[in-house]
């Protein structure tokens, strides 16, 4: 089993932005601006989705991969680490989910 985690893909991603866009798929969907990335990540979802329906365990697993990487771009370019979307989860998590979704009606 590997120790790979979304900080290293966070890393890497951040790594492979500040290289030329033409040597890193990254480095092209961050010069390309947020909208593009967004629309990119929008394109792995319904992939994921898909994949989902389709019940192929293997290419929702690819698909799968292929979306938090697109998210990990989207979060670079917006400059928010990952460590806050993990902070709202466990924010989250702190209450059941029935629960937490009646609080953000409510807010």
């Amino acid at each position: 089993m590997s120790d790979f985690s979304l900080s290293d893909l966070e890393r890497i991603v951040a790594e492979r932005a500040k290289a030329s866009p033409d040597e890193s798929w990254t480095a092209k969907l961050v010069a390309q601006g947020q909208t593009r990335a967004a629309k990119k990540l929008g394109e792995e979802a319904v992939e994921t989705v898909i994949a989902a329906i389709g019940a192929d365990r293997a290419e929702l697993v690819a698909e799968s991969a292929d979306l938090l990487y697109h998210l990990m771009v989207v979060l670079k370019i917006a400059d928010i680490p990952l460590q806050n979307v993990l902070d709202e989860l466990e924010r989250r998590t702190s209450q059941s989910g029935l629960q937490e979704k009646a609080n953000r009606k409510s807010s």
